[in-house]
């Protein structure tokens, strides 16, 4: 089993996401049979410590050039691209750690995001309209916010994440919500705590 781990927080330590989906990951290892771990590949993308580049003019054009014709710039811009798209098509069980930044995703996530985001590699257009191509993985998303947001208009990330999965054929998304945390010290633990539990409930069942 691949699993592959994104942390898409801007603090380096400290992160309760990051720390959720850490935990999530070690809950999927635990609930294998018999708490086997043999066999199983971890693969952590921090996006926080190492930012991947927006998607910007020179990248479009690097991507529309055909690969014979890109130059050695090009050819390392596209190559960054797919070595993220390639973890991805790699890995069983996705694990998101996600907080809320002013009611979205993290930049460093949606660039995260555009760089998977392929025609005809992870999606493509057909005859009876898009299909996605990375079909059979699990995805657990562990969302932090400050507020409570959970089915409010405002919160905008579980709807953008579920669409953009689902494009990608990644229809299996399940979400764990720690929220509150801004709300005082008694509202963070109890928040914590919840999420923690939440975390048990979706990989048991």
């Amino acid at each position: 089993m691949n699993i592959l781990q994104i942390n898409s927080s801007a603090r380096a330590d400290g992160s309760h996401s990051t720390r959720l989906a850490a935990a999530l990951v070690e809950r999927v290892q635990a609930g294998l049979p018999g708490g086997r771990r043999a066999g199983v590949t971890v693969t952590v993308r921090d996006l926080g410590r190492t930012p991947h580049p927006e998607l910007n003019e020179s990248a479009l054009q690097a991507l529309f050039t055909p690969a014979s014709e890109r130059t050695p710039e090009q050819a390392a811009r596209v190559a960054l691209d797919d070595a993220l798209i390639a973890e991805l098509q790699a890995a069983d069980v996705v694990v998101l750690g996600v907080p809320m930044y002013n009611f979205g995703v993290p930049a460093a996530l949606k660039n995260w995001i555009d760089a998977i985001s392929r025609a005809k590699v992870t999606f493509q257009y057909t005859a009876n309209g898009p299909e996605g191509l990375l079909k059979g993985k699990k995805v657990y998303v562990a969302l932090t916010r400050g507020g409570q947001y959970r089915n409010t208009p405002a919160d905008t990330q579980v709807p953008y994440l579920r669409t953009v999965f689902s494009f990608l054929g990644m229809t299996d998304v399940q979400f764990v919500y720690a929220e509150g945390l801004a709300m005082g010290p008694q509202a963070e633990q109890q928040a914590l705590e919840s999420a923690q539990l939440q975390i048990e409930e979706l990989v048991a069942a």
